[in-house]
Order: C-alpha cells, then sequence, then structure tokens
C-alpha cells in the first residue's frame, strides 16, 4: 500500500471512530434530557398525544390536591399560570411535592381529559438559603445524620 492510501485510510478510520463517537454521545444526552409539556401546550396538542407516555410540567395549583381516604390515590392540577390539566396519580408522591410547589408528572392525556401520572417528580428551589442562625444550622446537621 503506498503512502498516500495508507494516510487517506487512517484518516477516514479516524473520522469513522470520530462519527461513532459523536452518535453515541449525543444519542445519550438526547435520552438524558428531561422535557416535559406545559399545560397549554398539552391542551393545544389535544387529541394527537392520547396514550403517548409524556411529562408534564408546572405548579401544582393551590387548593386542587385531593388524597382519596384508604388508598394512594391523588388528584391535582397542575397550571402554567395561563392554562390547567388535572392529573390523577396513585402511588406515593415524592417528599417535596406540595401545593403552590413545581412538579413534573409523567403518564399519558386521556380522551376524558385528565392526565393519568406514573411518576411524579418535584421541583424544588435552586436558590440557597443559609440557616437564619447557629441554632437551625445544628439542626440541619442533626437531621442529615439521621437520615438513612
Amino acid at each position: 500500500m503506498s503512502p498516500n492510501r495508507r494516510r487517506w485510510a487512517l484518516v477516514a478510520s479516524v473520522a469513522l471512530v470520530v462519527g461513532a463517537l459523536a452518535y453515541l454521545v449525543l444519542g445519550s444526552f438526547r435520552q438524558a434530557l428531561v422535557y416535559y409539556y406545559t399545560p397549554s401546550e398539552i391542551l393545544e396538542m389535544g387529541s394527537r398525544i392520547y396514550g403517548k407516555t409524556i411529562r408534564v410540567g408546572g405548579v401544582v395549583r393551590e387548593g386542587s390536591l385531593e388524597r382519596t381516604p384508604g388508598s394512594l390515590r391523588l388528584r391535582f392540577a397542575i397550571t402554567d399560570g395561563q392554562q390547567e390539566v388535572p392529573v390523577v396519580f396513585e402511588g406515593v408522591p415524592p417528599d417535596l411535592f406540595r401545593e403552590g410547589k413545581g412538579a413534573v408528572a409523567e403518564g399519558r392525556w386521556t380522551p376524558q381529559g385528565v392526565f393519568r401520572a406514573d411518576l411524579i417528580m418535584a421541583k424544588h428551589s435552586e436558590e440557597y438559603r443559609p440557616p437564619a442562625s447557629p441554632a437551625d444550622a445544628a439542626a440541619v446537621r442533626e437531621r442529615s445524620t439521621l437520615a438513612p
């Protein structure tokens, strides 16, 4: 093989390896993205998303959280400030899940106009606030050492 052909074979091999690595990295990056629709987007899409697993995100509307006695069923509404979507979930919600706080629900939009969630993820504030006093800091440390 001539030196010129060897050089082109090397360049082609390197390009192939770089292309394969880029494909793998971008593919895994896409899977790691957590995209969710707002209630306004869900209502706009309507029947086009029936039965598809999607995520809806927003704020749990104040006064909308209802727990069914004797079961793990929750009903609540997620709002984006303009529209809201009723959500039904059966299971144990995350600790940070509360009215007035951000949440992302994963599940299916039904023809009845209800989002049936299989999973709820509570969004937390990304704003750090230091404890107000040394006693508060000690209480936080105490709780963190008691956690399993």
